[in-house]
Protein backbone atom coordinates (compact mmCIF):
# COMPACT_ATOMS: atom_id res chain seq x y z
CA UNK A 1 0.00 0.00 0.00
CA UNK A 2 1.21 3.50 -0.81
CA UNK A 3 2.53 5.10 2.42
CA UNK A 4 0.36 8.19 1.94
CA UNK A 5 -2.76 6.04 1.63
CA UNK A 6 -1.75 4.03 4.70
CA UNK A 7 -1.24 7.22 6.70
CA UNK A 8 -4.65 8.55 5.66
CA UNK A 9 -6.42 5.32 6.65
CA UNK A 10 -4.70 5.38 10.03
CA UNK A 11 -6.05 8.87 10.65
CA UNK A 12 -9.44 8.23 9.00
CA UNK A 13 -10.34 4.53 9.45
CA UNK A 14 -13.81 5.32 8.10
CA UNK A 15 -12.18 5.37 4.64
CA UNK A 16 -10.84 1.80 4.79
CA UNK A 17 -13.57 0.42 2.50
CA UNK A 18 -12.50 2.75 -0.33
CA UNK A 19 -8.77 1.95 0.00
CA UNK A 20 -8.63 0.24 -3.44
CA UNK A 21 -10.04 3.37 -5.13
CA UNK A 22 -7.57 5.57 -3.23
CA UNK A 23 -4.67 3.37 -4.35
CA UNK A 24 -5.85 3.45 -7.96
CA UNK A 25 -6.19 7.24 -7.91
CA UNK A 26 -2.67 7.60 -6.48
CA UNK A 27 -1.27 5.39 -9.25
CA UNK A 28 -3.07 7.38 -11.95
CA UNK A 29 -1.87 10.73 -10.63
CA UNK A 30 1.73 9.64 -10.07
CA UNK A 31 1.87 8.13 -13.55
CA UNK A 32 0.48 11.33 -15.03
CA UNK A 33 2.84 13.69 -13.20
CA UNK A 34 5.91 11.49 -13.67
CA UNK A 35 5.43 11.58 -17.44
CA UNK A 36 4.84 15.32 -17.69
CA UNK A 37 1.06 15.21 -17.85
CA UNK A 38 -1.43 17.74 -16.48
CA UNK A 39 -3.94 17.28 -13.68
CA UNK A 40 -7.25 18.98 -14.47
CA UNK A 41 -9.90 19.66 -11.83
CA UNK A 42 -13.49 20.90 -11.73
CA UNK A 43 -16.37 21.23 -9.31
CA UNK A 44 -19.33 23.42 -8.36
CA UNK A 45 -19.87 25.57 -5.29
CA UNK A 46 -17.82 24.25 -2.38
CA UNK A 47 -16.41 21.64 -4.73
CA UNK A 48 -15.17 24.45 -7.00
CA UNK A 49 -13.18 25.72 -4.04
CA UNK A 50 -11.87 22.19 -3.48
CA UNK A 51 -10.87 21.97 -7.16
CA UNK A 52 -8.90 25.18 -6.72
CA UNK A 53 -7.38 23.92 -3.46
CA UNK A 54 -6.06 20.82 -5.25
CA UNK A 55 -4.35 22.83 -7.98
CA UNK A 56 -2.88 25.16 -5.39
CA UNK A 57 -1.19 22.27 -3.58
CA UNK A 58 0.19 20.89 -6.85
CA UNK A 59 1.52 24.06 -8.47
CA UNK A 60 3.94 24.86 -5.63
CA UNK A 61 5.54 23.11 -2.69
CA UNK A 62 3.01 21.42 -0.42
CA UNK A 63 4.73 19.30 2.24
CA UNK A 64 8.14 19.80 0.64
CA UNK A 65 10.07 22.87 -0.49
CA UNK A 66 10.69 21.53 -4.03
CA UNK A 67 13.70 23.76 -4.80
CA UNK A 68 14.84 24.08 -8.39
CA UNK A 69 17.66 21.66 -9.23
CA UNK A 70 21.09 23.13 -9.99
CA UNK A 71 20.72 22.93 -13.77
CA UNK A 72 17.53 25.00 -13.69
CA UNK A 73 19.04 27.53 -11.31
CA UNK A 74 21.89 27.81 -13.79
CA UNK A 75 19.41 28.55 -16.57
CA UNK A 76 18.30 31.61 -14.62
CA UNK A 77 21.91 32.63 -14.01
CA UNK A 78 22.59 32.28 -17.74
CA UNK A 79 20.03 34.97 -18.53
CA UNK A 80 22.44 37.49 -16.96
CA UNK A 81 19.40 39.51 -15.89
CA UNK A 82 19.29 41.48 -12.65
CA UNK A 83 17.58 39.45 -9.94
CA UNK A 84 17.49 36.23 -11.95
CA UNK A 85 19.57 34.16 -9.55
CA UNK A 86 17.58 35.40 -6.56
CA UNK A 87 14.36 34.52 -8.37
CA UNK A 88 15.63 30.99 -9.04
CA UNK A 89 16.15 30.53 -5.31
CA UNK A 90 12.58 31.70 -4.63
CA UNK A 91 10.83 29.50 -7.18
CA UNK A 92 9.64 25.95 -6.52
CA UNK A 93 9.04 23.01 -8.81
CA UNK A 94 5.39 22.72 -9.79
CA UNK A 95 3.19 19.88 -10.95
CA UNK A 96 1.12 21.13 -13.93
CA UNK A 97 -2.50 21.55 -12.83
CA UNK A 98 -5.51 23.55 -14.05
CA UNK A 99 -8.85 24.25 -12.39
CA UNK A 100 -11.26 24.25 -15.32
CA UNK A 101 -13.66 26.57 -13.51
CA UNK A 102 -11.20 29.44 -13.22
CA UNK A 103 -11.42 30.62 -16.85
CA UNK A 104 -14.30 33.06 -16.37
CA UNK A 105 -14.14 34.50 -19.88
CA UNK A 106 -14.38 31.03 -21.39
CA UNK A 107 -17.00 29.73 -18.96
CA UNK A 108 -19.27 32.75 -19.35
CA UNK A 109 -18.85 33.10 -23.12
CA UNK A 110 -19.35 29.40 -23.83
CA UNK A 111 -22.25 29.29 -21.43
CA UNK A 112 -23.91 32.28 -23.09
CA UNK A 113 -23.17 31.30 -26.70
CA UNK A 114 -23.37 27.52 -26.66
CA UNK A 115 -24.19 25.46 -23.54
CA UNK A 116 -23.41 26.41 -19.92
CA UNK A 117 -23.43 22.78 -18.83
CA UNK A 118 -20.66 21.95 -21.32
CA UNK A 119 -18.24 24.72 -20.32
CA UNK A 120 -15.99 22.39 -18.28
CA UNK A 121 -16.05 19.88 -21.12
CA UNK A 122 -14.99 22.57 -23.61
CA UNK A 123 -12.11 23.74 -21.42
CA UNK A 124 -10.96 20.16 -20.88
CA UNK A 125 -11.24 19.36 -24.58
CA UNK A 126 -9.09 22.37 -25.48
CA UNK A 127 -6.33 21.55 -22.97
CA UNK A 128 -6.30 17.81 -22.37
CA UNK A 129 -3.88 15.40 -23.99
CA UNK A 130 -3.52 11.63 -23.57
CA UNK A 131 -1.74 10.95 -20.30
CA UNK A 132 -3.45 13.77 -18.42
CA UNK A 133 -5.86 13.06 -15.54
CA UNK A 134 -9.16 14.78 -14.78
CA UNK A 135 -10.47 15.03 -11.21
CA UNK A 136 -14.19 15.83 -11.19
CA UNK A 137 -15.85 16.65 -7.88
CA UNK A 138 -19.59 16.17 -7.33
CA UNK A 139 -20.79 15.42 -3.81
CA UNK A 140 -24.13 14.10 -5.04
CA UNK A 141 -22.67 12.58 -8.18
CA UNK A 142 -25.28 14.11 -10.47
CA UNK A 143 -23.66 17.38 -11.60
CA UNK A 144 -24.36 17.54 -15.32
CA UNK A 145 -21.33 19.70 -16.13
CA UNK A 146 -19.09 17.15 -14.41
CA UNK A 147 -20.78 14.29 -16.27
CA UNK A 148 -20.16 16.00 -19.61
CA UNK A 149 -16.55 16.73 -18.67
CA UNK A 150 -16.10 13.04 -17.85
CA UNK A 151 -17.41 12.17 -21.32
CA UNK A 152 -14.97 14.63 -22.91
CA UNK A 153 -12.14 13.13 -20.86
CA UNK A 154 -12.93 9.64 -22.13
CA UNK A 155 -13.03 10.89 -25.73
CA UNK A 156 -9.70 12.68 -25.20
CA UNK A 157 -8.13 9.48 -23.81
CA UNK A 158 -7.70 11.16 -20.43
CA UNK A 159 -8.14 9.09 -17.29
CA UNK A 160 -10.66 10.41 -14.78
CA UNK A 161 -11.20 10.36 -11.03
CA UNK A 162 -14.58 11.21 -9.49
CA UNK A 163 -14.68 12.52 -5.93
CA UNK A 164 -18.23 11.99 -4.67
CA UNK A 165 -20.27 10.65 -1.74
CA UNK A 166 -22.26 7.47 -1.26
CA UNK A 167 -25.38 8.69 -3.08
CA UNK A 168 -24.46 6.64 -6.17
CA UNK A 169 -25.18 9.47 -8.60
CA UNK A 170 -25.06 9.08 -12.37
CA UNK A 171 -21.47 10.34 -12.67
CA UNK A 172 -20.12 7.13 -11.13
CA UNK A 173 -20.85 5.42 -14.45
CA UNK A 174 -18.55 7.78 -16.36
CA UNK A 175 -15.34 7.90 -14.32
CA UNK A 176 -12.39 5.50 -14.45
CA UNK A 177 -11.91 5.67 -10.67
CA UNK A 178 -14.64 6.57 -8.19
CA UNK A 179 -13.70 7.76 -4.71
CA UNK A 180 -17.00 7.73 -2.84
CA UNK A 181 -16.63 9.27 0.61
CA UNK A 182 -18.79 7.24 3.04
CA UNK A 183 -21.27 10.00 3.83
CA UNK A 184 -24.54 11.23 2.35
CA UNK A 185 -24.80 14.84 3.50
CA UNK A 186 -22.97 17.38 1.39
CA UNK A 187 -20.98 18.99 4.20
CA UNK A 188 -19.91 15.62 5.59
CA UNK A 189 -18.83 14.45 2.16
CA UNK A 190 -16.77 17.62 1.76
CA UNK A 191 -15.23 17.13 5.20
CA UNK A 192 -13.88 13.79 3.97
CA UNK A 193 -12.91 15.05 0.53
CA UNK A 194 -10.34 17.44 2.01
CA UNK A 195 -8.12 14.83 3.69
CA UNK A 196 -8.55 12.58 0.66
CA UNK A 197 -7.27 15.12 -1.85
CA UNK A 198 -4.59 16.31 0.52
CA UNK A 199 -3.37 12.72 0.56
CA UNK A 200 -3.47 12.53 -3.25
CA UNK A 201 -1.38 15.70 -3.56
CA UNK A 202 1.00 14.46 -0.88
CA UNK A 203 1.49 11.11 -2.63
CA UNK A 204 2.28 12.73 -5.98
CA UNK A 205 4.68 15.19 -4.39
CA UNK A 206 6.48 12.42 -2.50
CA UNK A 207 6.80 10.32 -5.66
CA UNK A 208 8.33 13.19 -7.64
CA UNK A 209 10.26 15.11 -5.02
CA UNK A 210 10.81 12.73 -2.11
CA UNK A 211 14.34 11.87 -1.06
Amino acid sequence: MNPSVASLLKRYPVLEDIAPALEQAVELLIGCAAHGGKILTAGNGGSAADADHITGELLKGFMKKRPLPPELKQAFADTAMAGAEELAHSLQMGIPAVNLGNAQALVSAFGNDVNPQAAFAQHLWALARPGDVFIGISTGGNAENIRLALIAARAAKVKSILLTGNKNGVCVNYADTVIAAPADQTYRIQELHLPIYHMLCMAVEEALYGE
